[in-house]
């Protein structure tokens, strides 16, 4: 541990804080993915990759060499998984809806940008500056599909959508391997076991203190049942389980640590967070809609600012809406929707009916009837990163 990466802040408080945590996460920053690094090699190397993908996903007898070794290692659930717990877990996701989606993208997300050594390949990917709207609908599409119900069994989509982004993801890190650019000794290894447990994190722990700072009621056994959803979904997404938590205060302790110890938000942080803000401005056309686009990004600004803490917004750049919404009452009337479903329960299915609603509606406007393919890409970006 006293050669720890340069990306690595605050090691002794970490140390003081967790005890032997960051002695389990620090040297995860130098281990990836060797399976589905080994199956993007050989994809490489196929006319059709993707076509090869797609079916090996449908049938996995159909797949070929290091593919079929990838497939083989995920197949079925592991035995610490319980589908019950699966299926309570979605429900709250399902059922958190318009709130969900507020933090996943204006909590969740920001907090993983404000990384300055993770948000590197999403930086030099450039595809959130490139098209923003299209890359948040693209993982609202990834998040809905893991929290549907049984969205992580065999055959189903969420499992099938969460294999294709972890060939993504090795496929990033390849072609990250091969730019100079890459610093190493500064970054770690792009992708890496540290990085896809903190973005498990985001999409469980993290989202779900966002909800409670949304007035929502989030009941241990639920969270512990949420945290377990993503503990598969982090399983499937090539993260070792043994670094994976499964009840709340495993991951809040993980949580804390991995900020404690990452450092302040960079130029790249505010890039990042600055086209996620701004990005319901890039599809509007016309006075009408850049109107309806600049109350967006007032809202978006003001309900950021609540859930990441003024702090870490101005950090982040995050300017202070002129004429903000009010964040009490829209904590309120979030609260008392969540109060009334939580004491009749026909308005609980009819919650988790609505929420499915809103997210499918959130892809289908983002996508603008395109689909979201998941694709291995085949370049980064087209210019140099921000910072």
């Amino acid at each position: 541990m006293s050669g720890a990466p340069a990306r690595v802040h605050n090691l002794a408080a970490a140390r003081s804080q967790f005890g032997d945590l960051p002695g389990r996460l620090v040297p995860a920053l130098d281990r990836g993915d060797p399976l589905a690094d080994a199956a993007v090699a050989f994809l490489s190397t196929c006319p059709n990759g993707h076509a090869v993908v797609d079916a090996a996903l449908a049938d996995p007898a159909r797949a070929p060499g290091p593919l079929a070794d990838l497939l083989a290692s995920v197949a079925g659930l592991p035995a610490w998984a319980d589908p019950a717990r699966l299926e309570r877990g979605s429900h709250l996701f399902l059922r958190a809806g318009v709130a969900g989606g507020f933090v996943l993208g204006l909590r969740s997300l920001v907090l993983g940008y404000a990384a300055p050594a993770g948000n590197k390949p999403l930086a030099f990917s450039g595809r959130l500056r490139e098209r923003a709207p299209r890359r948040l609908a693209e993982t609202a599409r990834f998040v809905a599909a893991v929290c549907e119900r049984g969205g992580l069994l065999p055959g189903a989509e969420g499992r099938a959508i969460t294999l294709k982004v972890r060939l993504m993801h090795a496929q990033v890190r390849r072609l990250l391997l091969r730019l100079p650019r890459w610093d190493g000794a500064a970054w770690s290894l792009p992708i890496n076991q540290h990085d896809m447990v903190a973005t498990s994190l985001l999409f469980s722990q993290v989202f779900l203190d966002g909800l409670r700072l949304l007035g929502l009621q989030v009941s241990r056994a639920e969270a512990d049942d949420y945290i377990h959803l993503w503990r598969v979904a982090g399983w499937l997404l090539g993260a070792e389980p043994e670094l994976l938590p499964d009840r709340e205060p495993d991951a809040r302790d993980l949580a804390e640590c991995i900020f404690l110890t990452q450092g302040a938000p960079d130029a790249d942080s505010r890039a990042l967070t600055a086209a996620l803000l701004r990005a319901p401005l890039q599809v509007a056309r016309g006075p009408a809609e850049r109107r309806l686009a600049e109350l967006r990004v007032t809202l978006s600004n003001t309900v950021c600012r609540h859930l990441v803490g003024n702090g870490l917004a101005d950090a982040l750049g995050v300017p202070p809406a002129r004429h903000p919404f009010s964040m009490p009452v829209i904590v309120e009337a979030l609260s008392a929707l969540d109060r009334l479903r939580g004491a009749l329960p026909p308005l609980d299915a009819s919650a988790e009916r609505a929420g499915r609603h809103y997210w499918q509606t959130v892809v289908d406007v983002g996508l603008a009837g395109d689909a979201a393919t998941f694709a291995m890409p085949d370049r980064l970006a087209r210019r140099p990163h921000a910072g």
